[in-house]
This record gives structure tokens, C-alpha cells and sequence, in this order.
């Protein structure tokens, strides 16, 4: 049903600390790999602007950095878990058996984020099952079955709105002015730090940090409202690290496939 390969990824272990202001210059990040040029979602086209992503760890972190050329960096929404998929942003997804986690930013560093844990289940003895975050009772939820069309095999998931990832840090870092409009910026850089406490719901018995060869579903998107020639798009253009053949960044299938080495970035290659 999806045949497209996803991509591979290295990610390599940090060789000092990483001061999380959105910069992206520390020599860790200047040797790390980035990824190959995001694509579109549904046909694996070129993308008109370049976006990449890069992915680091250390003792206490899971850090991402995304490079995203535009020249026009704007942004409007400014309260945490707005919709912030309905203008231009970033967004990550970090995948698991039985559950998911869902990242969004936009560039005045606004923060989406969704635990999504899927129906079939949700049930007595699942891990998911009588936490008081994941009481659809009590928490604000959404539900879906896929996006744009596509409907997943899996059916419908739960998403929990009111997770927060412990402990999360976010920066963004603007090379021109937000909000100017006058189309001589350059683009925007995001750096954050995910502390592997996070991640227990999402390990399914891999070792926190991991351990070399350790392989995690993470994949990492875009989205931009602002069309070639200004026009402004209804649905917005996706961009991913790799294709999807749907509208739908909700599938853990084609994920790429992240290996952690305890390798030190820039060493021995």
C-alpha cells in the first residue's frame, strides 16, 4: 500500500554541549548529516524552497535542527497548540507500535503538539490505558482516520491535546526580519531538545538513551501556506523528508528509519 522506500538516517551523538537558541552553529551541528532536501508529500516533486533536517543525542537529549529557506518569514499565531498547521510551519513525528507523538512550530516559535495513541488498542492492559492523560473523558481530544482522503488500515487514533512533552526547549532563529513582507529574508532555523524521559510511552523496550543500533520511526515535515506566486494555499503545500504518496503525515509506515551510533559526530568518518 505504501511503496515508497523511506529514507535512512544516521544520527550520531553530540560531541559537546548544545546551547538550544535556534543558531545551529556549534561544531556538533556543523558535522552532523543533514538530510536529504524534503520532498512533496504526495509526489516526491522538488520543493521550491529547501528545507533539510539534522538529528543529534547525548546523555540527556534527542536534539532535531531543520534549516528552512524562505523569503518571506512570517507567522500569526502565537498561543500554545493553536492550529499551528494552518500557516507555514515545521513539524516532526516520532512513531511507535501503538502510539505516536506530533510536533509543530511555527517561526515566532509556537508550539502544536498531539500524543496520539491508536483506538484498537485502547483498552484494559494497554499502557495507554487509565493514565489520567489519556482519558478522553477528561483531556481534549480529536479523533482521525487519516488526512486528506486517506484513510489508514488502522482506523482511528485518539489524539490527546493536553500532552505536553516534559521538559521540551525550543528555539527559532530568524536570518531576515518575521513579518516584514518585503521578501528579503532568507529563511528560518529551529533547534530543539526532546530529554529521553519523554519518549518512555514511545520506546517498546528500547534502551533511553539508545543504545548503538538502535533504530526509531521519526520522520520530519513542512508546510507552507504562501504559494510560488503569493497565492495563498487552501490545502497548504507538505513537504517531507520523504514521500508519502498521500496528503496524510500521519503514517508510521513511511517514516524514515532513524539508527542512533554512539559514534561521536564528525569522528572516525
Amino acid at each position: 500500500m505504501y511503496p515508497f522506500e523511506p529514507a535512512r538516517y544516521t544520527c550520531y551523538r553530540a560531541n559537546g554541549p548544545l546551547t538550544i537558541d535556534g543558531k545551529l552553529n556549534e561544531p556538533s551541528w556543523l558535522a552532523a548529516p543533514k538530510s536529504t532536501p524534503f520532498v512533496d508529500i504526495v509526489t516526491g516533486e522538488p520543493a521550491w524552497f529547501d528545507t533539510r533536517t539534522a538529528l543529534l543525542w547525548d546523555d540527556e537529549n534527542l536534539y532535531f535542527g531543520f534549516w528552512a529557506e524562505e523569503n518571506d518569514v512570517w507567522g500569526t499565531l502565537t498561543e500554545r497548540d493553536s492550529k499551528i498547521y494552518e500557516e507555514n510551519d515545521l513539524e516532526l513525528f516520532i512513531g511507535a507500535k501503538d502510539a505516536y507523538y506530533e510536533f509543530e512550530m511555527n517561526a515566532l516559535n509556537t508550539v502544536y503538539e498531539v500524543f496520539w495513541v491508536w483506538k484498537d488498542i485502547f483498552l484494559p492492559g494497554s499502557k495507554y490505558f487509565g493514565r489520567p492523560e489519556f482519558d478522553p473523558a477528561t483531556q481534549r481530544t480529536m479523533v482521525l482516520d487519516g488526512v486528506g482522503g486517506h484513510v489508514h488500515e488502522r482506523g482511528e487514533r485518539w489524539g490527546f491535546l493536553d500532552w505536553d512533552y516534559p521538559g521540551l526547549r525550543t528555539a527559532v532563529h530568524v536570518d531576515g526580519v518575521v513579518n516584514r513582507r518585503d521578501k528579503t529574508d532568507r529563511g528560518w532555523t529551529a533547534e530543539l531538545a526532546f530529554p529521553w524521559k519523554g519518549l518512555e510511552l514511545l520506546r517498546d523496550g528500547r534502551s533511553l538513551p539508545p543504545q548503538d543500533g538502535d533504530v526509531w520511526r521519526i520522520d520530519c515535515s513542512r508546510f507552507e501556506k504562501i504559494g510560488r506566486n503569493g497565492e495563498v494555499l487552501d490545502p497548504c503545500a507538505g513537504w517531507t523528508w520523504n514521500q508519502h504518496g498521500h496528503y496524510d503525515s500521519h503514517i508510521p509506515e513511511v517514516f524514515p528509519y532513524v539508527t542512533f551510533s554512539t559514534q561521536v559526530v564528525g569522528e572516525g568518518r
